[in-house]
């Protein structure tokens, strides 16, 4: 029988790749960042809320939608106090977004799960051979965060950002399609990563951008992926004076959604019993401290 959803995946995985991503990525960024006249704001936030499943209830909502000027301001919302609970415990990782957990497990051979039958490199994710021994046989999650999710990422563990490095790349949407078809989809995309240091050893937390992501922001320095000149250098640092940073901080906003994709070290943390496909919060427990060698996932 004739595969027509293959067919239409791959016709879309084509034209893809043929559109200009960047420009569309920074033009969908400039139109957000506009202000929005006060009689569009309610109109055109509840439509996108409709359109998309976002949660506009009082208990997502910490101020009024004519509140927000811009577009991007309303997507980038803030949630009131006490809305997620952060599980407590040194011993205990928790997500750092809202979103949906769609691969976990344990790095081998220096590769990673993109999903059945595709992978990418540690390597090429973090661009740096030193990093990338250092997670190698680590536990790993990849949390994908649809539009309708809250944008903002806090810190999985508690305790100190060591560091950061932004990876400049391309704009393909991370969708269910692109992840099924673009190859080493998360290391050809642009990326930031944050490099934190707590009592589960060392932790990287990569922020992958996309389609209409082309700002990506942290809350520990000032620094934005769309600022001009990142889009063929990227740059990185080490704090000679690491700053602190509260497990459920909050650490950095997607300005437009994407992924984010956790690191530990070797025989640090088990994530045994997560199911790929549920949907995750921010300050749900992911995993805890292992008592051996990092643990597998529940398939």
């Amino acid at each position: 029988m004739f595969e027509w959803q293959r067919l239409r995946d791959r016709v879309a995985i084509d034209v893809l790749r043929w559109t200009p991503k960047g420009a569309l990525t920074h033009g969908i960024g400039w139109l957000a960042r506009r202000q929005v006249p006060r009689s569009l704001r309610v109109p055109l936030y509840t439509r996108f809320a409709r359109r998309t499943g976002a949660d506009l209830s009082p208990a997502a909502l910490d101020q009024p939608l004519a509140a927000f000027p811009r577009f991007d301001d309303f997507f980038t919302r803030t949630l009131p106090q006490g809305s997620r609970p952060i599980a407590s415990g040194d011993d205990v990782a928790v997500s750092p977004c809202d979103g949906v957990l769609s691969e976990a497990g344990i790095t081998e051979g220096g590769r990673i799960l993109q999903c059945k039958g595709r992978d990418y490199t540690l390597r090429g994710l973090l661009a740096d051979e030193a990093e990338a021994r250092a997670f190698e046989g680590g536990a790993y999650a990849t949390l994908y965060l649809a539009p309708r999710n809250y944008h903002r990422v806090h810190a999985p563990t508690g305790d100190v950002v060591t560091g950061y490095r932004h990876i400049p790349g391309a704009f393909f949407p991370v969708n269910p399609i692109s992840v099924r078809h673009v190859a080493g989809l998360f290391s050809i995309n642009e990326r930031l990563v944050t490099y934190m240091s707590g009592p589960l050893g060392r932790v990287a937390v990569v922020m992958v951008a996309a389609t209409g992501v082309g700002h990506i922001t942290v809350s520990y320095d000032a620094v934005e992926t769309h600022r001009r000149g990142t889009a063929t250098h990227g740059w990185a640092q080490r704090y000679a004076t690491p700053r602190p940073l509260a497990k459920g901080g909050e650490l950095g906003t997607f300005h437009l959604g994407s992924t984010v994709i956790l690191l530990f070290q070797p025989g640090r943390v088990t994530l045994a019993g997560l199911e790929r496909g549920r949907p995750v919060r921010v300050g749900e427990a992911l995993g805890r401290r292992a008592a051996g060698r990092s643990g597998e996932v529940a398939a």
